[in-house]
């Protein structure tokens, strides 16, 4: 139900080759792993750079980074990785039978982004989607990142009915697995209709986009408590996130690109 999906994948573009399919093992994921992983902290300082990488802001405690960077010295860091879609341009390094495809044969598209849906509508599928994006989050641990945001877990509702809510569950399943057999922390990205699940699909703390700009922020904090990190794209968004949250959760305004600081258009505010 997210209004943006980070700009920023375009940005991002780390490619695993087909090897990488080869012998990766998914397991099934059970939630107390979810209970020995460590989780971010709550209410405090948080900043969005999966734009790219720069010095995180006075009293961060918090930062989110895309895959290909390297993590924050002495923060709590998330590794950003899109999990549902394939980047853009980038359908060839995928197995042509992984691409969602309509009746007519033709790859299905997230229009806004211009990034081809992965087919996770089968079991067999899946375990092979989730091997490979498995290595990127095997490769997040290496660098010394303690949780994953896989995004686009919500690709399912843009699928035009090809892909269910259940598909996703089963996939983010898989990757929930991976994550705490890496002793990484897994964030449920936005698709708030299916945070009451959080549990039984291995999901930890919850990243929120726009949810004080659609009153949806209540959705996540009934699933998670406070273990919620907010991010706004307006004005009007932080201060209703802020107003109502400001108290409890890790809130933070960026500008639409997610910028590096320095950038023309770079914006960050907080409560």
């Amino acid at each position: 139900m997210s209004r943006f999906s980070p700009p920023s994948r375009k940005f991002t573009g780390t490619v695993i080759g087909a090897a990488a399919l080869v012998g990766a093992l998914v397991v099934p994921a059970t939630s107390a792993r979810a209970a020995a992983v460590p989780l971010p902290p709550t209410h405090v300082g948080f900043d969005y750079q999966i734009g790219g990488a720069y010095t995180p802001p006075a009293g961060v405690k918090v930062v989110t980074r895309d895959n290909t960077a390297s993590p924050a010295a002495g923060l709590y860091n998330i590794c950003y990785v899109n999990a549902f879609q394939a980047q853009p341009g980038a359908e060839s390094e995928w197995n042509s039978d992984l691409l969602l495809r309509d009746s007519s044969g033709k790859v299905v598209y997230d229009e806004d982004w211009g990034e081809a849906f992965l087919d996770i509508g089968t079991d067999g599928k899946r375990q092979r989607i989730a091997g490979r994006i498995g290595s990127l989050i095997d490769n997040c641990k290496a660098k010394g990142f303690q949780a994953i945001e896989p995004d686009n877990y919500d690709s399912y509702t843009r699928s035009g009915n090809r892909l269910t809510a259940a598909d996703a569950q089963a996939y983010v399943k898989l990757l929930s697995a991976r994550a705490h057999a890496d002793g990484l922390a897994i964030a449920q990205k936005n698709t708030p209709e299916l945070a009451g699940n959080h549990t039984a699909n291995g999901l930890d703390f919850a990243v929120a986009e726009e949810c004080g700009q659609y009153d949806e922020c209540g959705d996540y904090t009934g699933a998670f408590g406070n273990n919620v990190i907010v991010i706004e794209y307006t004005n009007s968004g932080r201060s209703k996130a802020c107003n109502g949250w400001g108290g409890r959760l890790s809130i933070v305004q960026r500008d639409v690109d997610v910028k590096p600081a320095g950038s023309s258009g770079y914006v960050r505010k907080t409560c």
